[in-house]
């Protein structure tokens, strides 16, 4: 989808963006608290299955409750919907959207397979709409400049790229709900729900994979999916990876993404550097060391709405400029890609070469 052809359908600049909530538990109050610090944007209406929590959330904004998912996307007021709702539903959901003329605003994982997030790419292309997948890790300074000290080759020649995600979630946060956990809604269990920021981050510093192997097991909690997983990537570029993804160890630890080159090496703890180290010794000026308070690991909640507010305003900059989205369908679907050929070669005990087919055997 080219810029040319979006700019029939972007807002001008003096006209608000208009949004519509779809789900209104936890993760919907990061995108209306995010949207309440970008201006000339609003909230026209919102839906859950559980109308009291739409009522609620519409109250609170000055905004519809819809009794349906079809009203809310009926509405001509509504430009953009965004998407809260449990994993499972976010491609079918998606496609809803697009089809009723609406850009979208997904949260991850955009679909639970790779032939999933073609249809909702297939959708948005069809209807000449947007799809914007949320992976507000990306917009940190500390994985910007990550990203540029690989891309101009700072650490030499990288050798290993690696992610750890060694995350706590409690029995309750699984019997809280009924689709946590599960193949059929969750798509996977601490790699795809859990991992896939940590996942989407690996890929946008270190590019395309070449091949993966891993290894997925429940061990502590009683879900279908696994709660401890393995995995090892050879990347496009020649350097190896980890990819570690967990709920079952307590008390959890801190994200680390761990860049290791000939001539130097780097570590990010979530949000924050803390450590750098290279052949031409002294710390460039752009590079602050510290260490991050983001304790997600450990809560699901425990994590600011900065990151939200920042995407979602490049988001609406886009819509407004006629500029593509930095984080479309496309981008949205790499990481569902890894995650889904890591599931594959678990199951099979082989590893997944790319390009790969998609095809998944059943769990």
């Amino acid at each position: 989808m080219n810029a040319k052809g979006l700019n029939n359908v972007r807002p001008d600049n003096k006209m608000p963006v208009t949004f519509g909530i779809v789900g209104c538990g936890s993760i919907a109050r990061w995108h209306t608290n995010a949207l309440k610090e970008i201006a000339n944007t609003r909230v026209a209406g919102v839906y859950d299955a559980f109308k009291p929590s739409a009522d609620k959330l519409a109250a609170e904004l000055g905004a519809t409750s819809h009794a349906t998912y079809e009203n809310l996307l009926a509405d001509p007021e509504i430009m953009v919907v965004n998407i809260c709702t449990p994993s499972g539903l976010h491609a079918p959901q998606a496609i809803q959207a697009l089809n009723a003329g609406k850009h979208v605003v997904i949260e991850k994982p955009m679909a639970l397979s790779p032939a999933e997030a073609d249809t909702v790419i297939e959708a948005a292309e069809r209807n000449n709409r947007r799809v914007e997948v949320i992976s507000q890790l990306r917009s940190t300074q500390a994985i910007r400049r990550l990203k540029k000290a690989v891309a101009e080759g700072e650490f030499g020649r990288v050798v290993s790229a690696d992610i750890y995600m060694k995350f706590y979630r409690s029995r309750e946060y699984y019997t809280s709900s009924n689709w946590r956990g599960t193949w059929a809604m969750d798509g996977g269990g601490a790699l795809m729900n859990q991992g896939i920021h940590g996942v989407d981050l690996l890929l946008f510093v270190m590019g395309e994979v070449k091949s993966v192997y891993g290894i997925g097991r429940t061990l502590v909690h009683n879900i279908e999916t696994e709660d401890t997983l393995s995995a090892v990537l050879e990347f496009k570029c020649g350097a190896l990876g980890v990819v570690q993804a967990t709920t079952s160890v307590y008390p959890g630890d801190q994200r680390i993404l761990a860049i290791n080159g000939s001539e130097g090496s780097a570590q990010l703890q979530e949000d924050k550097i803390f450590r750098w180290e290279t052949t031409r010794g002294e710390l460039p000026e752009d590079v602050s060391l510290g260490t991050s308070d983001v304790l997600s690991a450990q809560d699901p909640l425990a994590f600011s709405t900065d990151g939200h507010t920042r995407q979602l305003s490049a988001f609406v900059r886009a819509l407004r400029s006629g500029e593509p989205n930095a984080i479309d369908a496309h981008e949205g679907k790499k990481a569902v890609e890894l995650i889904c050929a890591i599931y594959e070669a678990s199951r099979t005990g082989r590893p997944v070469y790319f390009p790969w087919d998609g095809k998944m055997t059943s769990p």
